[in-house]
């Protein structure tokens, strides 16, 4: 089967759901199948089925009623303005004590596509729960980071969404707030060793994705990039999960074609870069890059160097950085679903905000199962071998 014609699984679970509600086996108010019965049926990950209930969700087929299920919606019910869609039990709270309705969200910077869509996706769920957000940039500097979390408790904000800097040594404020009890959950990256809410995508499975698919095509001068100022854990693990596809395969690691800790500037500079060269000279047939605009910087270094994407090279992103292409209906891209992600976050914030015993109970740890999407930087190695 063409990949560009394989039906995702999570839309196989929509489909299955949308066909019991319009026969009307499941019928208005009804609770539909367990996400342990939808896993078993189909086969598939919690993770996959939780992304299937999402879209539903958003569409307003199915809602969630905490502690009690997931129910058909009323089509023709419309929810008012001055409630949330999905109801958040209320905290107890001691005498004197008001809620602020407020959570602090904190990130590097908002200049890249993925924390776009990822804020996006929190406005909607806290939107849908009449919260509101205040956002600090730690502009990826662990004091900025830690000065943000202290504001965020001093204004009153009843929990944070935190997209942490990654440093060989953790932020105690993060810290300080698990053994306090207070409301967090960490976005894209963890705490190693630290038991915590968090929410990420599968960047291992991502790369090994990328990695198969551009084998399958004859590339074996395979590049995975990243213009990372500091090695984070997500890095980290991407390129774990580049060196292990290449081990199942049985095939030597080029160190040369693991490229990092690099700084592109000006393209009107970019022929004095080092990467111009290694580019030009086609050290490798195709590039993995770990985020959109880097994917978008060696597609225009290609054209400078006189290649062809994706007749001379291949790429491959991180996100789907088209829409700042032209000439392209659709780049070669891992989907991480950020503002599912983002989506799920906040709403799993509010759950621990909201439930009995707070961060005492267990940890919410989710991965996001991601997609390759075919698009058009990426063709056949035409001097392989095979």
């Amino acid at each position: 089967m063409n990949a560009s014609e394989r039906i995702p699984m999570y839309q196989m679970v929509q489909k299955y759901l949308r066909d019991l509600i319009t026969s009307q086996v499941l019928k208005v108010g009804d609770r539909i199948p367990s996400e342990k019965e939808l896993m078993e049926r189909f086969g598939v990950s919690k993770i996959t089925v939780v992304n299937a209930l999402s879209g539903l969700v958003n569409e307003r087929i199915i809602t969630r009623v905490p502690g009690k299920g997931t129910f058909v919606c009323d089509p023709e019910y419309e929810v008012p303005t001055t409630s949330p869609k999905r109801a958040v039990k209320p905290v107890n709270k001691t005498s004197g004590d008001r809620r602020t309705r407020m959570i602090g969200l904190i990130i590097p910077s908002i200049y890249d596509y993925f924390t776009i869509r990822l804020i996006h996706g929190i406005q909607q769920a806290l939107n849908e729960n009449d919260y509101r957000c205040v956002i600090y940039l730690s502009e990826g500097n662990i004091d900025k980071e830690k000065e943000a979390i202290k504001t965020c408790s001093k204004i009153g904000a009843e929990g944070l969404l935190i997209f942490p800097v990654d440093e060989e040594l953790f932020n105690e404020e993060i810290l300080s707030m698990k053994f306090a009890g207070y409301p967090f959950v960490l976005i894209d990256r963890y705490l190693p060793g630290v038991e915590t809410h968090y929410i990420a995508s599968d960047g291992r499975l991502g790369v090994n994705m990328a990695v198969n698919y551009l084998w399958e095509l004859g590339h074996r001068e395979i590049a995975i990039c990243s213009d990372s100022p500091i090695q984070t854990v997500t890095v980290q693990e991407r390129i774990d999960g580049y060196m292990n596809a290449f081990k199942e395969k049985g095939s030597l690691i080029n160190p040369a074609h693991i490229v990092t800790g690099f700084e592109i500037g000006s393209l009107e500079q970019a022929e004095t870069h080092p990467l111009y060269r290694y580019i030009q000279n086609r050290m490798a047939t195709a590039y993995i890059t770990l985020n959109g605009s880097l994917g978008v910087k060696i597609y225009q270094i290609a054209r400078q160097a006189g290649l062809k994407v994706p007749e001379d090279i291949s790429i491959i992103s991180f996100d789907d950085p088209t829409s700042i292409i032209e000439g392209y209906n659709t780049f070669t891209h891992v989907k991480q679903f950020e503002q599912d992600m983002g989506y799920r976050a906040a709403y799993t914030l509010l759950e621990v905000i909201n439930s009995d015993d707070g961060q005492h109970g267990k940890f919410f740890k989710t991965l996001v199962e991601p997609e390759l999407v075919i698009g058009e930087t990426t063709g056949k190695n035409v001097f392989s071998p095979s």
